[in-house]
């Protein structure tokens, strides 16, 4: 893993930092000298774990709980953080929900998951970017999904319009505030062995997903993280409004 020393001593939020590359992400922060604000939802046994591992560490965190699914739960969490000199935002927050064919899709189910995936994500970078151009520096790192290039596995289609639109809000994003002093960019992971996947999608569809990988594996959070963290560094300087696929090669541009 890369160090980079110019991130030590910023501040980072990551939303659904209790699992998966949430928590991943949050402890490579920690380990770059970054005090890192872990929100969650329903996870706090979890999202206690990844605290302890990065005290463990010698980092710094902090637990802020919010339901992202819901108006009210966003408003919370903006709250709880908007006067706070956040550095790094990574929207990471998401979840299918249930996997539900267009035929059963109802209100209810498409506008929570568009919440939780996307608008929720919008309006705590609106709440944010201020503070971030006040201080001349920040980055945005918004995390997608292959489903939002490929439109996902039957009875995703709520969320991989998500994701897409994350895609294409993260471009919109960058073109505005890039002359500000903030850099917006994403990742598009593809299948990614965690929580999400154990719960949503079966062995076959994991073997068949494996199969047509190039890399011939599946990914980790680990690698997920690693490139959300790039993004925020030096190295990434000139990278604006991009969403870079991390995914073995199943699906290319």
């Amino acid at each position: 893993m890369a160090d980079y020393p110019e991130l030590r001593g910023m501040t980072a939020l990551v939303t659904g930092a209790s699992i998966g590359i949430g928590a991943e992400t949050a402890v490579e922060f920690a380990r770059q000298g970054v005090r890192v604000l872990l929100h969650y939802n329903s996870s706090k046994a979890a999202a206690m774990e990844v605290i302890e591992r990065i005290r463990a560490g010698g980092g710094e965190g902090e637990l802020i709980s919010a339901d992202l699914s819901t108006r009210a739960g966003t408003e919370s969490l903006i709250q709880a953080v908007q006067a706070r000199p956040i550095d790094v935002l990574v929207n990471n927050a998401g979840s299918l929900i249930r996997r539900t064919k267009v035929a059963d899709l109802d209100w209810e189910h498409w506008e929570r998951t568009l919440m939780l995936n996307l608008t929720s994500a919008f309006f705590l970078t609106r709440a944010l970017l201020p503070g971030m151009v006040d201080r001349g520096r920040g980055c945005v790192v918004n995390v997608g999904s292959i489903a939002g290039r490929n439109g996902g596995g039957v009875g995703a289609s709520a969320y991989a319009t998500a994701k897409g639109a994350i895609a294409t809000l993260t471009k919109a994003l960058a073109k505005e505030y890039a002359p500000l002093g903030v850099r917006v960019n994403g990742v598009s992971p593809g299948t990614v062995m965690t929580n999400f996947h154990r719960q949503f999608s079966t062995d076959a569809m994991l073997e068949s997903v494996r199969a047509a990988t190039p890399a011939g594996r599946l990914g980790t959070s680990e690698e997920i993280a690693d490139v959300i963290v790039f993004l925020c560094s030096d190295g990434a300087r000139f990278l604006h409004g991009q969403m870079i696929e991390v995914n073995g090669g199943f699906y290319m541009l």
